[in-house]
């Protein structure tokens, strides 16, 4: 039954969204730059930003039709930026739309887009460094900075991808033309291979097609309009590539992506400014500049506020005490202000604000969490109150404060007096569910104010609360100085508890391992890789919240740990470890992990995926075993393996982002838990495919190459650090199945990653299986059909050529299928496209794959189709060969004509 306070909330949520870019009217708000603290302060750094923006702001305004432009920006500069800035409300590093940073090693310079989601989906955010800013080298290489930063925002906000493919810069028409991978083929303009300086004629590969050294160099004068996704350096460019500019037939990630549609049908119809689109008028008049902000987060001022009202007797003020123990001494940086609050009928004030400075005002701060007792009723309101006047103890001002807000029940007053109040406020409140009658209003107070919504269960063997605490770590974008949680695990046991955890060369420092009991202190036994042993004589027993602390000494060792824990008591106890550091160089950044699910809500109609980032800076991390734990306050648990191989759920192989679909979806709150190991072995790098603005090696000007700067250089060094790790609390999600609805049959994923090849008369596809219920179980049978046009295929499937799949026995979801097939037809210069569609036990079918293309490709001599304007005449071909046999008779002279010959233009 909906309650009418249940209604006001949501009507709240509806009127109050809180975070993420906005589109008010025709202006964007609410964009986010942040400068990473590695960045020394540099006040045209900011200058440079604003002008690009502006830049940018006329040229989106021109290419979408005048209907939108930039209206509101906000530049996050570092706390230890010295100027004078303005104040951060909820703006943090972590949510920062555009960061401003040193290079990614795989990308170097290069502007990009943090894409880990599909078509149409927003990314996560564009990357600019400091140089490609202040130099202004870059800007003959990818063009001005106003146009790389809307190719740059159509990536973004609106999930287009590029329509160039610099794995596969050629591909073969269907009439056996070589054309140049792009979305218009009307780019006038000259391919070359550079050597020695030199500009050559382009050799073939043994396929035919240009060398992987073969480069186009357009000409600096066009009349081609589109498009912005191909090559927005060139002047004339001006647009996005709409249904009559658009090349389906090109392999870019823009068609595999986004089925083949335009760079402009996406943005119009499937992005998530769509409809909007749709009721927007053209504006008669160019827009004003956008307004800047530039504002720096203060001191980090944390309040905790606990509920110790009646249904928190017993074992959860303990698990509660424990935690928050645990955070204060582990968690919390250092130099931050912390003061803690509890609440019941009434509140009262635990400590006002306490400047955290080592361990003894930590051991403060945690000796009063002891002294409390639960009773009475669970007036939210009292705690919010009392909270909001502890954070204003440090300046009398609460803007951009946090607060951490756990409460076991339902609320006895009337949240609403107290909740707008405390949005206005500023602050950042992360909750914590503790417990399945854990009020709803939790999560809309998180919401509302930018923060997280953690489920923590109430079990004695959980971890949950632990990790929840412990995943509220405030970044200010340096990993350096956040804590790195390595081991979060627990038992019941009536002897021994035993395990093992990697320690990694990134991190070692402030080491400490937690050992939370339930009845008496176990005998510890803890084993470093070169044999030294930790006991009961090294470590801190806190017999009031049961719990025993060992700090490692300087930096731990890398390699593999020991730990046993001997229960002495004659009956079955609870015994609980959290392993927690910190990176162990200022200058080596650590492995981290970061999770999350593409919703927070669902009603259970529609696909969950689940994420998880695992990374060294920038670096993905490859290879690593992964394991998410979702579980429900309906005591639900759901183990999924995510994967990186850039099918079913995970949209890109190799970025070290690792996805599943989760399918059982129930009415409940879910947490979510990630752990990652991996044992050594090679991490072997390249540049993975990713969103970012063309590099153009030069233009033809007047005839000549005009060259561009060397593309900026990238380091492919695999890092080594080790076996290692890791443990991750993302935010919690609901959800909320309407009565009455029965539980969907997902059927199974679409398969992105099908690839075909000819070698004679034989066809081989592969790709990786889909699952009977998305990317999960074996699927019934595969459908395999072709067709000689790539229109015919994608637009009526069913009535192509089938090819015989009944000796085909599908693998488990995530296996790879490879299968050959002969084809009698197949003559050299034949190109055929190839698909597949899935089948369950149930006959729900899945989408059709991505189209695969393969032609049978004898080696000869061959040209690059012409580009318009550009054609070879037989007089060229005359002259090379007379060339070429006079330097056979007479090298000198052939020395002399050899300049002539290669300055004749040529185009392919």
């Amino acid at each position: 039954m909906v309650t009418i306070f249940a209604l006001v909330l949501l009507l709240f949520n509806t009127l109050r969204p809180i975070t993420g870019i906005k589109l008010d009217g025709n202006g964007y708000t609410d964009i986010i730059v942040a400068i990473n603290p590695a960045v020394p302060e540099n006040e045209a750094l900011i200058n440079q930003t604003k002008e690009m923006i502006t830049s940018a702001s006329e040229f989106l305004f021109q290419a979408l039709d005048n209907i939108v432009f930039y209206k509101e920006v906000k530049i996050i500069v570092p706390p230890n930026w010295r100027g004078k800035y303005e104040r951060a409300r909820r703006e943090t590093y972590d949510k920062a739309n555009i960061i401003i940073d040193y290079p990614n090693p795989l990308y170097g310079d290069e502007p990009y887009t943090k894409q880990i989601k599909g078509c149409g989906e927003e990314g996560e955010h564009i990357h600019f460094t400091p140089d490609f800013l202040l130099k202004d080298h870059f800007v003959n290489s990818y063009g001005p900075r106003g146009r790389v930063f809307v190719h740059e925002w159509a990536h973004l906000r609106w999930g287009v991808f590029d329509e160039y493919n610099e794995k596969v810069p050629f591909y073969l028409t269907k009439d056996s033309k070589i054309q140049a991978t792009r979305c218009v083929g009307e780019i006038k303009g000259r391919h070359y291979e550079v050597i020695d300086g030199e500009y050559l004629h382009c050799r073939s590969d043994d396929a035919g097609l240009p060398s992987k050294d073969c480069q186009f160099f357009p000409d600096k004068e066009q009349q081609i309009h589109a498009s912005i996704m191909y090559m927005q350096s060139l002047d004339s460019v001006k647009a996005f590539c709409s249904i009559k500019d658009h090349n389906s037939d090109a392999p870019n990630m823009q068609n595999q992506k986004c089925d083949y549609k335009s760079t402009r049908t996406v943005i119009f119809q499937d992005s998530v400014d769509s409809d909007s689109f749709q009721t927007l008028k053209p504006l008669q008049s160019p827009p004003p500049h956008p307004t800047f902000k530039v504002i720096q987060r203060q001191n980090q001022v944390i309040c905790l506020i606990l509920d110790v009202s009646g249904s928190m007797q017993g074992e959860r003020i303990l698990r509660l005490q424990q935690a928050a123990s645990i955070f204060l001494s582990e968690i919390v940086d250092e130099g931050a202000y912390v003061g803690i609050v509890k609440f019941s009928t009434n509140a009262f004030i635990v400590s006002s604000l306490t400047k955290i400075e080592g361990k003894p005002s930590r051991k403060q701060l945690i000796s009063m969490l002891q002294s409390a007792s639960a009773n009475g009723y669970t007036n939210m309101c009292k705690g919010l109150d009392i909270g909001l006047k502890v954070l204003k103890q440090d300046d009398e001002n609460t803007v951009g404060d946090y607060i951490i807000f756990l409460t076991d029940g339902e609320a006895t007053d009337n949240v609403q007096d107290c909740l707008e109040s405390a949005v206005d406020s500023g602050v950042i409140i992360n909750t914590i569910a503790f417990g399945p009658e854990a009020s709803d209003v939790l999560k809309t107070m998180a919401n509302e104010t930018g923060g997280k919504y953690i489920v923590a269960g109430q079990s004695l063997l959980s971890t949950q609360l632990v990790d929840a605490f412990s995943s509220f770590t405030m970044s200010d974008g340096d990993p350096s100085k956040e804590t790195v949680q390595l081991v979060s695990t627990g038992s019941i046991t009536t002897d021994w508890f035993n395990g093992t955890l990697q320690i990694d060369s990134t991190v070692g420092n402030s080491t400490t391992f937690t050992i939370l009991y339930q009845t008496s202190t176990p005998t510890l036994y803890i084993e470093a890789p070169s044999g030294s042993v930790y006991g009961q004589s090294h470590i801190t027993d806190n017999a009031a919240t049961k719990t025993v602390t060992l700090n490692v000494p300087g930096t731990a060792e890398p390699g593999t740990w020991k730990y046993s824990f001997l229960n002495r008591e004659p009956t079955a106890q609870t015994i609980t470890l959290t392993v927690t550091s910190r990176a162990a160089r200022d200058d080596v950044p650590p492995i981290t992990v970061k999770t999350a699910t593409k919703k927070t809500t669902s009603d259970g109609s529609e696909l969950l995926v689940v994420f998880a980032e695992v990374s060294q800076n920038y670096l993905p991390v490859l290879g690593a075993n992964v394991l998410a734990t979702l579980k429900s306050d309906t005591r639900q648990k759901e183990v999924l393996q995510l994967l990186d191989n850039g099918a079913g759920a995970d949209e890109f192989k190799d970025d070290g982002i690792y996805s599943r679909y989760f399918t059982k979806l129930m009415t409940a709150k879910y947490s979510l838990k990630v752990q990652v190991v991996q044992q050594g072995g090679e991490r072997n790098l390249s540049p993975s495919t990713h969103s970012g603005a063309l590099y153009v090696p030069g233009y033809i000007v007047n005839g000549e190459v005009v060259p561009n700067p060397p593309k900026p250089p990238v380091s492919l060094q695999s890092p080594d650090f080790g076996s290692f790790t890791r443990t991750a609390t993302g935010e919690s999600f609901v959800v909320s199945v309407p009565p009455g609805i029965p539980s969907p049959n997902f059927p199974p994923n679409k398969i992105t990653d099908l690839r075909a090849e000819m070698q004679e008369d034989t066809l081989l596809l592969n790709w990786t299986a889909p699952g009977e219920d998305c990317d999960q179980g074996t699927v019934d049978s595969y459908e395999v059909r072709w067709s000689d046009s790539l229109e015919k295929l994608q637009n009526n499937f069913s009535n192509a050529n089938p090819m015989n799949t009944s000796a085909i026995q599908p693998k488990q979801a995530g296996s790879n299928e490879e299968h050959s097939f002969l084809l009698d037809i197949i003559q050299n210069g034949t190109t055929l496209f190839f698909a597949v569609r899935s089948e369950d036990k149930e006959a729900a079918k899945s989408a059709v794959s991505n189209i695969a293309r393969a032609t049978k490709f004898v080696p000869r001599r061959s040209e690059i189709q012409e580009t318009p304007g550009m054609n070879l005449t037989g007089i060229v071909v005359l002259v090379c060969v007379i060339t070429v046999a006079f330097f056979i008779a007479a090298i000198t002279t052939w020395r002399l004509k050899r300049k002539k010959c290669r300055s004749i233009r040529i185009s392919y």
